[in-house]
C-alpha cells in the first residue's frame, strides 16, 4: 500500500525493508563458476509510513536481520541487481540497500514496477542507474556523499526526494520533478534557495542546516505547509507572506536579531506556528509580546502553546506601544518643523542685514562723492543667499511634504523657557496667556530679532510674564552699552546672558562692568553663566559711578524729571523740597532717602533711545 499523505513525526524518516535478493557483478556473459552472489536476508519490516518532522537529521536506527556475504572480487564495475520471481512478487514496490558500503548505484534491471528505493547510509557520490524506474514515488539517499542534483529527469513520479547530509551545494535539475510532495536536504552545504519555484505542489521542505544567510525566492510554493530552516545562518527573511498554505516555519539556531527583520511574517495569515529561539531576537525582553502583537494568527510560539492571557498582554502592549510610536512620531515632525522655521528665520535675519550693511555702504559713498556700484535687494539679490538645509529623517519625508517653511517667526514654550524667533514673534506678547503659563515661564530668549524691536515691547514682557528672571539675547544687534539702559524699565533681572554671535558689545572690555552699574537696582546674580561677586559691583561703581553723576549734573531739572518715572518723579520733587531747608532739620533717615534717590536718579540720566522714537520726536519738533 503506498501511503496517500506523508505525516511528520520525530524519528526515522523510512523503515525501509530489506528484501532476500542476489546481488550480481557482472560486466560480460561469463561462465557460472565466475559469478559473484550477495545473499540479503529478508526483513518483512513496510516502507515509510511517516517524516521527520523538522530535520529529518537523526541517524536513523540500525536494520534489523540485515546480513550480507560478500566474495571479493577484482572486476571493476557497477553492481547489477537481481532478485527471484518470489521476492519480486513478495516485494514487488519496494528495495531497500541501507548499509551496504555502496559507492555507486547499482543497475537495477527488470524493477520497472519499483515504488520506493532506500540508498541510506552509504557512499553513493553521484545518482545514476536508475532512470528506468519511472514509476518511483519515493528515493531515500540520507547519508551519502553526493555532491550534485543530477539523474533524476525521467521520474516524474516522484514525489519524496530524501538526500539530507550529504555534499550538495546548489539545489538543481528538479525540473522535471513537478509532483515532489517531500523534499529534505538537510545537512548540506546549500548556501541559496533557487530553482524550486515550479515546486508547485510541493508540501514539505526541509533546508536545516545548511549555509544560508537569508531566506527568498519562495514564490509559486502554493502548497508548502511546512519549512524547516533551523541551524542556517539567517539574518533576514523575505517572501514568506506570499506561500498561502505556510503553517509551520522553524527558524531555531540563526542569526535573527530584530523583527523588522522578518516583518514580512506578520502579513501571512495562514502561519501558525513558529520558532525564533536560538536566535538574538530570542534574547530580548519585547521579544514575546512583540510576536504575539505582529501575528496575532498563531497558536504556537517555540514549540509551546499561546495561552489567552498572553495574548491579552500582547494586545494590551501593542496598543502602548502603538500611542508611544505616534507620539514620538509627532514630536520628530514638530522638531524636523522647528528646525526648517529656524533655517528659514535665520535666512531672513541674514537678508536683513545685508540690506543694512548696502545702505550704510551707500551712504558712505554718497558722502565722499565717490561712484556708486548699483546694489539690487531685490528678488535677485535673495536668491544669491545659500538656503541652509539640513538632512531630513528618511521616516519624516512623507510627512514632512505638506510642512509650511516659509514662516518667518516662531515662538516656543519649553518648560520655564519662552523661546522668541524673529521680529513677527513678538506679537505673541498680546496673546491672552493663561496665567498658569505665563507664571511658569522665568526665562524668555530673544533669537535673531533687533534689540530696538524689544525694546518696545519690554514693559509688554514686564506685564505678561511678571516672573521672568532671566533674559538671553542671541543675533539681536546689540553693539553699544546704551542699549543696556533700556532694560532697567524691567521689574527685575536675576540672570543676563548675552551670546557673542550677532552681539558685537561683547567685544567691549568693560561691557559686563557696566550693566552691573546701570542695572544695580536688580542685584543681578549671574552674567552669562558666571556668579556676580561683591568686587565686581565695587569695580562697576569705581568705573561709570562718575559717568552717572556727570550725566545727571549737566541736565536741566526739567529734562531730568522729564526722564524719571511717576514714583521716582515724587522722590526727586521730594529731595529738591529737603535742600531749601535748613540743614539741621533734616533727620538721618532723610538723608538716607536723599541718599538713595540720588544714585538712583544718576543712574536714570544714563537712558536710551531707541532709533525710530528718536525720528519720531525729530518730525515733532520740526
Amino acid at each position: 500500500m503506498i501511503p496517500g499523505k506523508y505525516r511528520s513525526v520525530s524519528g526515522r524518516a523510512a523503515n525501509n525493508v530489506n528484501c532476500g535478493l542476489h546481488l550480481v557483478i557482472q560486466t560480460s556473459p561469463l561462465p557460472e563458476k565466475n559469478k559473484v552472489e550477495f545473499k540479503l536476508n529478508k526483513d518483512t519490516s513496510s516502507f515509510p509510513g511517516r517524516l521527520l518532522q523538522h530535520d529529518l537529521e537523526r541517524n536513523y536506527s540500525s536494520r534489523q536481520g540485515d546480513h550480507i556475504n560478500l566474495v571479493s572480487s577484482s572486476l571493476s564495475s557497477f553492481p547489477i541487481l537481481q532478485r527471484s520471481s518470489e521476492e519480486k512478487i513478495l516485494y514487488s514496490d519496494r528495495l531497500s540497500l541501507e548499509r551496504q558500503k555502496l559507492t555507486v548505484c547499482p543497475i537495477i534491471n527488470g524493477e520497472d514496477h519499483l515504488r520506493l528505493l532506500n540508498f541510506q547510509h552509504n557512499f553513493i557520490t553521484r545518482i545514476q542507474n536508475i532512470s528506468n524506474l519511472q514509476k518511483l514515488i519515493s528515493l531515500d539517499l540520507y547519508d551519502n556523499q553526493i555532491e550534485e542534483i543530477s539523474g533524476l529527469s525521467t521520474l516524474r513520479c516522484l514525489r519524496v526526494l530524501l538526500l539530507g547530509k550529504n555534499r550538495i551545494k546548489k539545489i538543481s535539475n528538479l525540473e522535471n520533478l513537478k509532483s515532489l510532495d517531500v523534499l529534505d536536504l538537510h545537512g548540506n552545504q546549500i548556501t541559496k534557495i533557487e530553482n524550486i519555484n515550479h515546486l508547485c505542489e510541493l508540501r514539505v521542505l526541509n533546508l536545516a542546516r545548511n549555509f544560508l544567510s537569508h531566506v527568498d525566492n519562495l514564490n509559486g510554493l502554493d502548497s508548502l505547509t511546512e519549512l524547516n530552516l533551523r541551524h542556517n545562518q539567517i539574518t533576514f527573511v523575505r517572501d514568506v507572506d506570499n506561500l498561502p498554505c505556510l503553517q509551520h516555519l522553524f527558524l531555531s539556531f540563526n542569526n535573527i536579531s530584530s523583527f523588522d527583520s522578518v516583518s514580512c511574517l506578520a502579513d501571512s495569515s495562514s502561519l501558525s506556528d513558529i520558532t525564533f529561539d536560538g536566535n538574538p531576537i530570542a534574547q530580548e525582553s519585547w521579544y514575546k509580546h512583540t510576536v504575539l502583537q505582529n501575528m496575532m494568527q498563531l497558536r504556537q510560539l517555540d514549540m509551546k502553546r499561546i495561552t489567552e492571557e498572553e495574548r491579552r498582554m500582547a494586545s494590551v502592549l501593542a496598543k502602548k506601544e502603538e500611542e508611544k510610536k505616534r507620539e514620538s512620531h509627532k514630536q520628530s515632525l514638530l522638531k524636523e518643523k522647528k528646525r526648517l522655521t529656524i533655517n528659514n528665520v535665520a535666512r531672513q535675519w541674514d537678508l536683513q542685514q545685508q540690506r543694512v550693511a548696502n545702505i550704510a555702504t551707500n551712504e558712505d559713498r554718497k558722502d565722499s562723492d565717490s561712484p556708486q556700484d548699483p546694489c539690487q535687494i531685490d528678488g535677485s539679490t535673495l536668491s544669491a543667499f545659500p538656503e541652509e538645509t539640513g538632512p531630513l529623517d528618511s521616516g519624516l519625508n512623507n510627512a514632512l511634504q505638506g510642512l509650511s517653511v516659509v514662516d518667518t517667526y516662531l515662538v516656543e514654550v519649553d518648560g520655564d523657557t519662552l523661546s522668541l524667533y524673529g521680529s513677527g514673534a513678538l506679537e505673541s506678547l498680546d496673546r491672552n496667556w493663561s496665567v498658569q503659563t505665563a507664571g511658569m515661564i522665568t526665562t524668555v530668549s530673544f533669537t535673531f530679532i533687533e534689540f530696538d524691536e524689544i525694546v518696545q515691547v519690554l514693559p509688554k514682557l514686564k506685564i505678561k510674564f511678571p516672573n521672568s528672571l532671566h533674559l538671553k539675547f542671541k543675533e539681536t544687534n546689540l553693539v553699544m552699552l546704551q542699549q543696556f539702559n533700556a532694560l532697567a524699565q524691567l521689574r527685575r533681572i536675576d540672570q543676563l546672558t548675552i551670546d557673542p554671535q550677532g552681539n558685537p558689545v561683547v567685544n567691549f572690555t568693560l561691557w559686563k562692568y557696566y550693566v552691573l552699574f546701570r542695572l544695580s537696582h536688580f542685584s543681578m546674580q549671574k552674567i552669562n553663566g558666571t556668579e556676580v561677586t561683591q568686587n565686581d559691583m565695587i569695580m562697576a561703581e569705581r568705573l561709570f559711578g562718575i559717568l552717572a553723576h556727570v550725566a545727571s549734573s549737566e541736565l536741566p531739572q526739567y529734562r531730568l524729571i522729564s526722564i524719571l518715572g511717576d514714583a521716582r518723579k515724587k522722590q526727586f520733587r521730594y529731595l529738591l523740597e529737603s535742600k531749601r531747608k535748613k540743614p539741621g532739620i533734616i533727620n538721618e533717615e532723610n538723608n538716607d532717602s536723599k541718599r538713595l534717590v540720588g544714585e538712583n536718579t544718576n543712574r536714570a540720566t544714563l537712558n536710551y533711545t531707541t532709533r525710530d522714537f528718536y525720528n519720531e520726536k525729530l518730525e515733532e519738533i520740526k
